[in-house]
């Protein structure tokens, strides 16, 4: 077993040194870095700056895009615009150093699920060829999804990596708000590859699934790590409202079960 822990959140980018060596003292070794509303890492120098930090303390990078996503979309400008920024987020995230930029795919709207697949997967292509071209090295990694509405279940991101050969994101409690449990054979049978990127945290849900996340107790990570596969190198991002705590607990109760991470 071989696990990374750490939240989504980094804080400023003048501060970064001390925030990453603070992470590090605690046990932290990954950290997702949010764009939430934006990418808002534009220099080139900052992100360098922010690189530097993480090879330093030993912190490995992600991305998250915008939320403002949808590939989706009836209007044009709306599936141009969201692939602007998963791609402004690929092009900041190759400065980083971070290998992976997660995304929401978008909705299913008014169409079929697999006319919204389609779309989804023509788009992905595209914006893998623009990887391509500007010699980014970063993998685009479209997330299993909590709302039942919303394009994103495990087979439909699995689909998505075996035809298109992009990377993925496992969030578990996505998982659970859309199914209401996580099949972890099913799970590994869809991803057997060896790196797993992982979201986490406690949440809320009803019947059409996810309703918000909320700070992860010490039975959700036990129940997680319990049963994770001990084969594969996982790095769990914790997205809940104490994601720096949160992990800490994660890494105490790793090391109990497993004596190492």
């Amino acid at each position: 077993m071989a696990i990374k822990f750490g939240p989504a959140g980094m804080g400023s980018v003048k501060e970064v040194e001390e925030t990453f060596e603070r992470y590090s003292e605690k046990g932290i070794r990954a950290c997702e870095i949010p764009f939430t509303y934006q990418v808002y890492i534009k220099k080139k120098e900052d992100a360098l700056k922010v690189k530097r930090a993480a090879k330093k303390f030993g912190i490995g990078l992600t991305i998250h895009a915008p939320y403002w996503i949808n590939l989706n979309s009836e209007d044009e400008e709306k599936i141009e615009g969201s692939k602007r920024r998963i791609l402004n987020s690929c092009r900041v995230g190759h400065w980083l150093g971070a290998k992976r930029v997660v995304f929401h795919a978008g909705y299913y709207g008014k169409d079929s699920k697999e006319e919204t697949y389609f779309q989804i997967k023509e788009r992905i292509k595209e914006m893998q060829e623009e990887i391509k071209k500007n010699k980014w090295n970063v993998k685009l990694a479209p997330e299993i999804m909590g709302k039942i509405n919303v394009f994103g279940s495990i087979d439909e991101i699995h689909k998505l990596v075996e035809e298109t050969g992009c990377g993925f994101c496992i969030d578990f409690a996505h998982i659970l708000a859309r199914e209401k449990r996580v099949d972890f054979e099913k799970l590994k049978r869809l991803f057997p590859q060896k790196k797993w990127h992982c979201h986490f945290s406690g949440i809320e849900y009803g019947e059409k699934g996810e309703k918000h996340h909320k700070n992860t107790s010490r039975k959700d990570w036990e129940d997680l790590l319990s049963k994770l596969p001990t084969t594969k190198l996982i790095t769990i991002i914790n997205e809940s409202p104490s994601p720096i705590e949160d992990s800490v607990l994660g890494i105490e109760i790793c090391e109990k079960i497993y004596k190492t991470i």
